[in-house]
């Protein structure tokens, strides 16, 4: 009997550990920091590829820790957050805190020995969605504006972590992941509005599902596919696009454009919720484009 039970918990751990660290989400962020870094090196180095795979996802694993601690009572509020371990009672914030803590240490310490830049960073990006981001969100729509300083970082990370150093390159690519968070952001505040609406979170920069909100999501996505086409031009260092790289970008972003037009025109959930898939598609298939690029052209 004690056997069968041990067995039966075992996997309620597990999906607890992944939903107070965010596994998924937290894979994407890894994969944008090992994109940069496959954009910055200049010789593979495997031992500094898996620490910073590792750092990374402590670090994002850390924030979302610490973020459902906060709003643990806010979370109990809404459908889609009602069941996380906390608000259900599955793992206390004791135990959660302990999570977030251990996280912090090891991915500071862990991006610190591939160089101090990658470790500050990466401490800022933490600080920032803690701190900043997730307190703001029940206060003012700018809270996605804070929130996307954190949430650009790890693709520049991944060329500070490649090359110890800050200067055009990863900026433009932190411009591109910058801008790209505020459709891709809108769209979830858009198709979860009420329930967002329960927590009071002001999600939707005019705190509507508008006109306003929707030419707004339209300008930000045109500011993404422009600056996603920019190292082309030769303005970016060593951060380079050939011609039939920046069209295949250019066409992604014509199709994201696309969907944050057909929000505009529709104003249904249904249309938030697609542009939300279609981001989400969009700046993996453009970092993976940047990356294959960049191989095929060295």
């Amino acid at each position: 009997m004690g056997r069968a039970k041990s067995v039966t918990a075992s996997p309620s751990i597990i999906s607890d550990f992944k939903e107070i660290t965010k596994m998924r989400l937290a894979l994407s962020v890894v994969f944008s920091s090992l994109a940069g870094y496959l954009l910055g090196v200049e010789s593979m180095d495997f031992k500094t590829l898996i620490l910073l795979a590792l750092g990374g996802y402590f670090m994002v694993g850390a924030s979302n820790a610490y973020n459902q601690i906060i709003e643990k009572d806010l979370d109990a509020l809404m459908e889609r957050t009602k069941n996380r371990p906390i608000p259900a009672g599955r793992m206390s914030v004791t135990t959660a805190f302990i999570i977030a803590s251990i996280f912090t240490l090891l991915g500071i310490i862990i991006l610190y020995t591939i160089n101090k830049q990658t470790a500050m960073f990466g401490a800022i990006s933490i600080f920032l969605y803690t701190c900043a981001y997730t307190p703001l969100k029940t206060k003012t729509p700018l809270a996605v504006f804070v929130g996307a300083i954190p949430g650009a970082i790890p693709f520049m990370l991944g060329w500070v972590a490649a090359t110890d150093d800050f200067g055009i390159e990863p900026g433009t690519l932190f411009a591109l992941q910058f801008f790209w968070q505020f459709p891709h952001f809108w769209a979830i505040g858009w198709f979860l509005f009420k329930d967002y609406e329960k927590a009071g979170f002001y999600m939707l920069p005019t705190g509507k599902q508008d006109k306003g909100t929707a030419v707004q999501t339209i300008m930000y996505t045109i500011w993404t596919l422009a600056v996603s086409i920019i190292p082309v031009f030769g303005f970016t260092g060593t951060l380079q696009l050939s011609i039939v790289a920046a069209i295949v970008v250019f066409l992604l972003g014509i199709w994201f454009l696309y969907y944050a037009i057909r929000l505009f025109k529709e104003m249904t959930e249904k249309a938030a919720r697609r542009l939300m898939i279609v981001s989400v598609s969009y700046i993996s298939l453009v970092q993976i484009v940047y990356v294959i690029d960049k191989f095929l052209s060295s």
